[in-house]
């Protein structure tokens, strides 16, 4: 029974030990995968020209276009991983190549107002390596409903 004891005592230590390895070798490999976790000042910055359009009053079913630009004012390349709106009824495109420091690029916003009617406030949420690593920014309007 006693050897049993330390049998069980030796394996469970050994287990735990190599535990604690495969975490250090893991937290290892994702500090350097990215540099702004590790050193903030050198991240990029995505900054929005503006971050509101308003589009004003539109018919239901017209479609509303616009670009939000924004520049990388950071001192690393900018990639934006996702685009995504609050309604199905909005879609963002945004540009899938890095964007170098002091670069600029555009967030076009398509929304279709069919179906929609009143007063409307579209979130998109831009998703980056920035710090931090989600901005927003706002479509918002009035869709007069069809007579």
């Amino acid at each position: 029974m006693r050897n049993f004891i330390l049998t069980a005592t030796i394996a469970v230590s050994v287990f735990l030990g190599s535990c604690n390895n495969n975490k250090k070798a893991v937290k290892e490999t994702d500090s350097t995968s990215n540099a702004a976790t590790e050193n903030p000042e050198n991240a990029p910055v995505i900054k929005f020209e503006k971050n509101n359009y308003d589009f004003g009053k539109v018919a239901e079913g017209e479609k509303v276009t616009y670009e939000f630009k924004f520049e990388n004012t950071g001192k690393s390349p900018l990639i934006i991983s996702n685009a995504t709106a609050s309604c199905g009824c909005t879609i963002p495109e945004f540009p899938h190549a890095p964007i170098p420091p002091d670069g600029t690029g555009v967030i076009k916003v398509i929304f279709n107002s069919s179906g929609r009617s009143g007063m409307q406030n579209k979130v998109i949420t831009v998703t980056s390596n920035a710090v931090p690593s989600a901005t927003e920014v706002y479509l918002v309007g009035e869709v007069e409903a069809k007579k």
